[in-house]
């Protein structure tokens, strides 16, 4: 057996499976919601990378496969010459790493595509029915229930609901129009693109399965980090209570839903990020250490 599938398969089990098991349930994520979407994403594209290398190691001889190793982990990708003289084993072992690549790649671009077309159709039946309100640099649609969401990508614009109008008071409505306008400053729906993409390529794993449901809240809480730079925490939490019934169309953000009883909760709950997120950057580190005796132990081997 080759010894270097030691390495990509190391990787595999602890993004894959280890991972996901310390970050869903740790509880300095919501203290510092970009900081765990950073550890969700990175595990993410260690595990695509590791389970694209893992079959393609399979098929090379050790000196072969060596090179390979190296050139994914030190980001020296061959040149469109290089692939194209490629031949025999070599052959093989990128159309494999291409092709675990190219689920998620694959089911990311369908998914853009068709949340595009989902907001481009409500964007058109906005401009029907709905009335720019310059003040508010919102769209204001005449609907009695209370409702703040915005279409992210081109089609980018925040809503607003007359109910929400009538209900909120202005520094409610500020601080809800905060948060969607956050949701589209930071490119949420990118994110929430890959997650599901990755979970529609990898169905059943771990890291797919936990990170799905991760981080579309994790978006809603730094969404709100985002907006108490310009409003309070009790107007923020009010706006989530008043908001909370409120719905929105697929492939928007709203600014209520059903996560907004625990986001109040935490807006409202003073918490220190300090401990929390050593003891979880902690348990990570300790974790990836213990990759490190495969890594060395791949290496050490005379290629």
């Amino acid at each position: 057996m080759n010894h270097h599938v030691l390495v990509p398969l190391g990787f595999v089990l602890f993004s894959g499976f280890v991972a996901p098991w310390l970050l869903a349930p740790a509880r300095w994520a919501p203290q510092v919601p970009r900081l765990a979407l950073a550890a969700w994403t990175a595990c993410g594209a260690v595990f695509a990378v590791s389970a694209a290398l893992l079959p393609a190691q399979m098929v090379l001889p050790a000196e072969s496969s060596h090179r390979l190793a190296d050139m994914f982990f030190a980001l020296d990708l061959p040149t469109p010459a290089h692939l194209i003289a490629l031949r025999g084993r070599d052959l093989l072992a990128a159309l494999l790493a291409a092709a675990v690549l190219a689920l998620p790649a694959g089911a990311f671009g369908r998914g853009l595509l068709l949340a595009r077309r989902t907001r481009r159709a409500h964007a058109d039946v906005l401009r029907m029915i709905g009335r720019y309100d310059p003040g508010l640099r919102a769209t204001v649609l005449d609907h009695a229930r209370p409702a703040v969401y915005c279409l992210p990508g081109r089609s980018r614009r925040v809503v607003v609901s007359s109910g929400a109008v009538e209900t909120l008071t202005p520094a409610q409505l500020a601080a809800a129009l905060a948060h969607e306008r956050a949701h589209i400053a930071g490119r949420h729906h990118l994110l929430v693109a890959a997650a599901e993409a990755f979970r529609a390529a990898f169905r059943g794993l771990p890291l797919a399965r936990h990170g799905a449901a991760s981080v579309p809240l994790l978006l809603e809480m730094a969404a709100d980090d985002r907006a108490l730079r310009r409003c309070t925490r009790d107007a923020l939490a009010t706006a989530l209570y008043a908001l909370a019934a409120g719905r929105a169309p697929r492939s928007a953000f709203a600014a209520g839903g059903p996560s907004a009883a625990l986001r109040m909760r935490r807006i409202l709950t003073p918490h220190s990020a300090g401990h929390p997120v050593l003891r979880g950057l902690f348990a990570i580190s300790a974790a990836a250490l213990a990759m490190a005796p495969l890594v060395i132990a791949c290496c050490s081997f005379p290629a």
